[in-house]
């Protein structure tokens, strides 16, 4: 009797910093569990190896910037049963999303010496924006531990069961003080997607968001308390506008605070 094919999985490269492909490397321990199950058919990151697919799963990282990208993501999606998009540049931009709110022609002739030669979009935009999505791990990097429940369920046929509650919960379990409440700094906890473990506010710094909205965060009832306690717009539009900036909840509620205040930059 002939053995059951392993299920082949793709792992790629858009605009990013290759951090969330370094945490799937970072989590060899926990992928031995399910080494013999899968077959790793594309992973540039890791070895030289290439398959040409069809892929039952494909991981990818990074963001949508140029022509050949959008181009090679839709190839990547025929080729693959299930795509999952990994880390805050697939799922919301990433922080090159920035210059969605500039004038991107300036950047380029800042930039570079010949900027007739760079063939570029406008805008940098999630993954979702070009193909469907099966499944979004935010992070920036994704957490290893999540990555690895997802490509486990994905094998045994289940949906992956990732946390959707916000950053305060995580700091409720730490037994962090609020920093808003008790030192008034700005925080973006109430708003996050858990996944971090409550880092920097355990270490009086304000959640910067790096997971991305919680289910059904209220961004505009957090901004509205912020601006009461004395937060300026410009520094919660800045706030907002970081590594998610440009998932839409952070994104519709930093364009409508920039429009209180005319001196915000972009």
């Amino acid at each position: 009797m002939s053995a059951e094919p392993k299920p082949k999985i793709g792992v790629f490269k858009f605009a990013s910093c290759d951090g969330c492909q370094l945490s799937l490397l970072a989590a060899e321990d926990e992928l031995l569990t399910v080494a013999g199950k899968i077959d790793i058919a594309y992973f540039l990151e890791a070895t030289s190896h290439i398959d040409a697919g069809p892929y039952d799963i494909a991981l990818v990282e990074g963001s949508i910037t140029t022509p050949s990208d959008a181009l090679r993501i839709r190839d990547i999606r025929q080729r693959s049963k299930y795509l999952i998009t990994i880390g805050a540049c697939a799922t919301a931009g990433g922080i090159q999303a920035l210059r969605n709110w500039a004038d991107h022609d300036e950047f380029v002739r800042a930039v570079y010496a010949r900027p007739e030669y760079i063939e570029t979009l406008a805008t940098s935009t999630p993954i979702a924006e070009h193909v469907p999505v099966d499944f979004e791990l935010r992070g920036c990097p994704i957490n290893r531990h999540q990555l690895v429940e997802v490509i486990v369920s994905l094998v045994a046929g289940r949906r992956p069961k990732t946390p959707s509650h916000s950053v305060c919960l995580d700091c409720k379990r730490r037994g962090t003080v609020c920093i808003t409440v008790a030192q008034g700094v700005p925080c973006l906890g109430p708003v996050t997607q858990s996944g971090c473990g409550a880092i920097c506010p355990a270490y009086d710094r304000g959640c910067y968001g790096c997971f991305g909205p919680a289910k059904q965060c209220n961004t505009g009832s957090l901004s509205q308390q912020l601006l009461a306690d004395g937060t300026p717009a410009p520094e919660l539009v800045q706030l907002l506008r970081n590594y998610n900036g440009y998932a839409p909840e952070f994104r519709y509620e930093s364009e409508r605070l920039a429009g209180l205040n005319s001196e915000v930059i972009s």
